[in-house]
């Protein structure tokens, strides 16, 4: 019997969840890198005595919200076909992510007001957490449980780990690179056990499953590097006269 199928409590005993949770984990990190910027950004014109407040409020308001929606998308991905659109958002994701970033500042306001500030946050975080959502519910596979466990407990490593991680990313580019790939192998197991493919992948033995996830993430890596070095080889854009 696969784990999934097991009641929660034996779940918590087996390899697979706890890899399921380690995925989780590092999917969130690497995703919600943002969302301490987020805050910083939407609390820095409060009071100092109040900036904790606004920190905490904002950040308990925006978990809630994350939850609330990851649940429902890993609750999505159990009907068919979804699975399959999920799996192709998320490579277009993994992509993304290993793709040179702009430099482009965060367009967040700050407030004055406590609860304005916490407005901000959560707005904020709620537009920004499409990928992360699509992510961490990927690597759920519909487990509701396992989802909210794996995100309370990314939850402290967020908030507090966020500059930590982002430092290790500066100094080791390799992290990222196995974050996409990591986005990359949820996508093709992903794709591979969408009820809508069971025609093709009842063919072959259940471990193929983890083929189609190697492929999915080579396929994340490779056209990645692929872009990078045609968007280098592009000339820059002219710059327009006064």
């Amino acid at each position: 019997m696969d784990w999934h199928q097991l009641p929660f409590m034996e779940q918590v005993q087996t390899a697979g969840f706890w890899f399921a949770v380690l995925q989780i984990i590092i999917v969130d990190i690497l995703l919600a890198g943002d969302n301490a910027v987020v805050i910083a950004l939407a609390c820095r014109n409060l009071p100092p005595h109040l900036q904790k407040k606004g920190i905490f409020w904002g950040v308990a308001g925006a978990i809630i919200l994350r939850i609330i929606l990851t649940a429902f998308a890993a609750a999505l991905l159990t009907l068919p076909w979804l699975k399959l659109v999920g799996g192709l958002a998320l490579l277009w994701i993994g992509i993304k992510l290993l793709m040179p970033q702009k430099e482009d500042g965060h367009d967040i306001e700050g407030s004055t007001n406590l609860w304005g500030a916490v407005r901000t946050v959560i707005i904020a975080d709620f537009v920004m957490s499409v990928d992360n959502v699509i992510g961490v519910a990927g690597a759920a596979q519909g487990n509701v449980p396992l989802l909210i466990f794996g995100l309370v407990v990314s939850i402290p490593l967020v908030v507090l780990g966020s500059q930590l991680i982002l430092k290790l990313i500066e100094r080791w580019p390799l992290v990222v690179t196995a974050g996409g790939a990591l986005l990359g192998w949820i996508s093709g197991q992903l794709i591979w056990t969408d009820s809508a493919m069971s025609g093709i992948a009842g063919r072959f033995p259940s471990a193929t499953q983890y083929v189609a996830a190697a492929v999915g993430a080579i396929f994340v890596v490779v056209v990645a590097r692929w872009l990078a070095s045609r968007a280098k080889r592009q000339p820059p854009a002219p710059t327009p006269e006064p």
